[in-house]
């Protein structure tokens, strides 16, 4: 055989076995373990500390029932009655509302086409829209 022929035939099989050992080598990282720490106390379970003061609990019964202990009166400031003035009719200067009868132009002239067509869009159609103008208007 010639030089040039075994070249050609190196060559193929030098490309296999490095892509053959490639793949058959480890990729990933070696895993590098820590070392477990142990607690202080093994064998304790998390059971929670006795409280400081020793509480008695009383036994409730039908003959022991006491209005006092069931509910006991708060400490709070009590509320002082509020004193309503009545305003007399014939002097009152009531402002008058006059959203009830609110069109749809008062309505786009009041908030703008833009938001109207937000609002309709929004509520759904353009009584919701108005509805919403005359709580906007009565602010």
């Amino acid at each position: 055989m010639s030089s040039r022929k075994l070249i050609k035939l190196w060559i193929p099989i030098l490309s296999t076995s490095l892509l053959m050992v490639g793949c058959v080598t480890q990729q990933t990282a070696p895993v590098i373990k820590q070392p477990v720490k142990i607690a202080k106390d093994v064998n304790a379970t998390h059971v929670p500390q006795r409280p400081k003061k020793d509480i008695e609990l009383k036994e409730v019964e039908d003959t022991n029932f006491s209005s006092e202990y069931m509910y006991p009166e708060t400490k709070t400031k009590k509320e002082k009655p509020v004193t309503v003035t009545k305003i007399d009719p014939t002097n009152a200067t009531t402002p008058v509302a006059s959203t009830s009868n609110m069109g749809k132009s008062e309505c786009i002239s009041m908030i703008g086409q833009a938001k109207f067509d937000k609002y309709t869009q929004m509520l759904g159609d353009e009584a919701s829209a108005i509805k919403r103008c005359k709580m906007l208007k009565a602010m």
